[in-house]
């Protein structure tokens, strides 16, 4: 519903969707489990968040398409750059499935490689805090937010924003990204119209 009032405005979206409910790699790995095993069933995930976005958007009548970076032809169309420019051209909602396709790269970093093939002109991140902090803002109640940051001041203070290697995509191509939370009503709107609490990195 929150994504639905943003394309309802006129906003072009495409998402990118993580698997971190159903599966999360990073943790099994570190249990002992092969790292690219367990990345290929986190991109497994991710296909299934997928479609299940994709129903839940297409039951509120709009046009959407899942895109996936490793091939499940019976379910979702395979990832071409041009195939998605086509799609986003018809106005659809585009999700992208599977991350990038590899182990090793986090859904950040997915985010960030979509953000730039796709000329997005905005990447936002919705997390469970309302922006990026010095510290843990669950663990620590005096933590300060921080309004704006630097691509460069998030690499080089280690901020938990996102990955190093989605930050430094976006620095290369100065998208500016967006940290909010997720879990607040009309967060995603607001956010766009500058309403509410978030962190900017640029």
């Amino acid at each position: 519903s929150e994504v639905a009032k943003v394309y309802n405005d006129g906003v072009e979206i495409c998402l990118v969707i993580g698997g971190g409910n159903i599966f999360r790699g990073m943790s099994m790995a570190a249990g002992g489990m092969d790292r690219s095993t367990a990345d290929y069933m986190g991109m497994l995930a991710t296909i299934m968040n997928a479609l299940a976005m994709q129903q839940k958007l297409e039951e509120m009548n709009i046009e959407t398409r899942v895109l996936s970076a490793i091939a499940v032809n019976q379910i979702c169309e395979p990832y071409l750059r041009r195939k998605a420019m086509r799609h986003m051209e018809k106005k659809r909602i585009v999700i992208f499935a599977a991350g990038t396709g590899n182990p090793f790269f986090t859904t950040d970093t997915a985010a960030a490689l979509r953000a730039n093939e796709m000329d997005c002109e905005l990447l936002l991140k919705g997390t469970k805090v309302d922006g990026v902090y010095d510290d843990d803002p669950v663990k620590n109640k005096n933590a300060v937010r921080f309004d704006s940051l630097s691509y460069t001041e998030v690499l080089t203070r280690n901020l938990k924003a996102m990955d190093a290697t989605a930050i430094s995509l976006c620095r290369e191509n100065k998208i500016p990204i967006v940290v909010f939370s997720l879990f607040e009503e009309n967060a995603f709107k607001d956010v766009l119209q500058d309403k509410r609490h978030h962190t900017i990195i640029s």
